[in-house]
This record gives C-alpha cells, structure tokens and sequence, in this order.
C-alpha cells in the first residue's frame, strides 16, 4: 500500500534520508534531525506542483512506513524518473519490485505517462535488478549532476526508447 508521507512519518522520512548505508547509493545529503524531516515532509511541493511524488510505503503486515516508492518530475532534464528506497529490515523481499511494477502500472495506465526513466550509480547492482525486472532497460551512461549514472527507461509500449 502508498499514500502521501505525513508528518507524523517523520522518523522513518529521517531514517530514509540520514542511514549512510540507504544513501551510499544516492547523491541526497543526509537530513540533520527528524525535525528536518517533520518540515521536508510538510513542504514536499512535488503533490501541488506536478500531481505526483514519492509516496510512502506501508507494509500490509504492520501498517508501519518502510519506505517510498514513485515518481519525480525532473525539470532540468524534461523527463519522470521512477525512485524507491526502503528500510534496511525489508531489503531483498521483492518490496521494492513490487512497489515499482505498481507504480509504473499507475503512470501508464492511470497518469497516462509515455516513458518514465531511472537513474541509478554503476555500483548499484540490487537498483538495476528491480528495474530490469519491471521492464526498464538500461539506455545509456549518463552524467548526472556531474555523476556518471546508469540510465534506464521504459516507454508505455515497453519498447526501448531514448532521449
């Protein structure tokens, strides 16, 4: 299940976002408390500002928030990209496979996206696993924000498409 994170999701919002072990493969600096998650979570504009984000996780078992799943709008490329990040605990369950399938299912279906991209470090081998399983397909090494990154993509059709 996914809905908006709220601020009383802060803790999991900080943990998400501060763990060295969940950024090590990210660029995001780690948040400094859970009070600048509280306020990042409150002021996340992506919702207002293009009708979609990354949406909170919630394991059915539990109802506990375990991590996000869904989309970003990234304005200096043109293009949505397709993110996930969990909690250490439920690495290697198919959780971020799922929650992906289901996200890309909605864009397509639902949002009526053509193409939707991911951007993943080289070394992130778990990362591409997911996306390959979901139909992306890697398309090109891509410098990212100075950083060379693995681009992926999958179009609506689900054949290859390129930028």
């Amino acid at each position: 299940m996914h809905r908006e994170f709220k601020p009383a999701d802060a803790e999991v919002a900080f943990m998400l976002n501060h763990d060295p072990q969940i950024l090590r493969y990210t660029v995001d600096v780690a948040m400094k408390s859970v009070e600048a998650a509280r306020e990042f979570v409150r002021a996340y504009p992506d919702f207002d500002d293009v009708g979609f984000g990354r949406w909170a996780c919630v394991f059915k078992e539990t109802q506990e928030v375990i991590g996000f799943c869904g989309f970003k709008y990234l304005a200096d490329l043109d293009v949505v990209d397709v993110g996930y990040r969990f909690l250490p605990d439920f690495w290697g369950l198919g959780l971020a496979t799922e929650a992906c399938q289901a996200c890309l299912e909605f864009g397509f279906e639902t949002m009526g996206l053509s193409r939707v991209f991911a951007f993943v470090m080289p070394e992130n081998q778990a990362s591409m696993r997911v996306l390959e399983k979901c139909g992306l397909r890697f398309d090109a090494v891509f410098d990212y924000d100075g950083i060379a990154t693995h681009r992926y993509v999958i179009a609506c059709d689900a054949s290859s498409a390129s930028d």
